[in-house]
């Protein structure tokens, strides 16, 4: 079965705008802003050990720091991943563009351009024109050391870009989505000081709004990066592989809880349109199980749930009906 749905001609497409390019070169403003975006709240990650030793961390600041987490995380994998990249269900469009909104906030660029990359990673998974494969210099130690960086952050700083009418040719013509592509810079805004506003309000204290900001902003935010790096970086070097696929997608259990279901790896490849991905016993999925109430409640419809069948044939290796 093919990868996922993208035209092999890039069509005609409605006039480029702010956020949503294709096909043009990544400029030396937005590689500071990137640098900016990843070492800041890297840094207050890599601070934060010693911070949780010498001071602890308030419940407030938990709290706010894990409904981001799920919020923002959720976003980008039932909304930027399964529903806008792989179209695994069909969405009402207040629910779609909700999800978009959420996605942002996860700060890992707009919605358009991540589609638009995943879907190439697809295309091409692990052989020449992945955008971030570990497997990019060779199969030596050192090559692969050079590649996982590579598949981790390097990628981010590709000189060429995606084109993004080429790959979410789809997405360009949905005049919503494009306005939520495009507001993505306030979004990052949104993201950064919402945590800091609500730590304010619930404890009308200047202390309230900088712990907030250090653990609900800048370390959920690091936190998520390199969670979600990790599947193109980890995920694709390691792990089991009990379903056949083309590359060398992998299942790693233990981010499975902090990737909301996405290190179920393996599967995914094997079935890109499926909106499970821990298909087997055990395989915790929280993103497949938001999927599922969102059914329940009829905001979703045409869910492409993985049948018994289909995962029994996938496990053997052979065709799929």
């Amino acid at each position: 079965m093919t990868q996922t749905s993208v035209p092999q001609q890039q069509p005609t497409a409605p006039a480029t705008v702010r956020g949503t390019r294709g096909g043009e070169t990544q400029s030396f403003k937005e590689r500071i802003a990137l640098s900016f975006v990843i070492g800041v709240p890297f840094a207050a990650l890599v601070i934060a050990v010693p911070v949780v030793w010498g001071w602890g961390m308030t419940w407030t600041d938990l709290i706010i720091a894990v409904v981001m987490y799920a919020i923002s995380g959720h976003g980008v994998t039932v909304g930027f991943h399964r529903l806008f990249t792989h179209s695994s269900f069909k969405a009402k469009k207040a629910l779609r563009v909700g999800l978009a909104i959420a996605g942002s906030l996860a700060v890992q660029g707009p919605v358009i351009r991540w589609v638009a990359d995943h879907r190439k990673h697809h295309r091409y998974s692990d052989h020449d024109g992945d955008p971030h494969s570990p497997w990019r210099y060779g199969e030596t130690l050192p090559a692969l050391m050079k590649g996982l960086w590579h598949a981790h952050i390097g990628w981010l700083y590709n000189a060429e870009q995606t084109n993004q009418q080429q790959y979410a040719p789809d997405l360009l013509k949905d005049r919503a989505i494009v306005r939520v592509s495009r507001a993505f810079p306030y979004l990052v805004l949104v993201s950064l000081l919402l945590p800091a506003a609500v730590g304010g309000l619930v404890t009308w204290s200047w202390q309230g709004i900088l712990t907030a900001f250090f653990w609900g902003s800048l370390v959920r935010i690091a936190l998520l990066h390199h969670t979600t790096w990790s599947i193109n970086s980890i995920c694709h070097a390691v792990g089991e592989r009990p379903f056949r696929s083309r590359d060398r997608s992998g299942n790693v259990w233990w981010l499975a809880v902090l990737s909301m279901g996405e290190s179920w790896h393996n599967l995914h490849h094997s079935d890109p349109t499926a909106a499970r991905h821990g298909v087997l016993r055990g395989q915790i999925d929280s993103s497949a199980r938001i999927i599922w109430l969102f059914e329940k409640f009829g905001w979703v419809r045409d869910v492409r749930w993985p049948s018994r069948e289909r995962v029994a044939l996938k496990l053997r290796g052979e065709a799929a009906p």
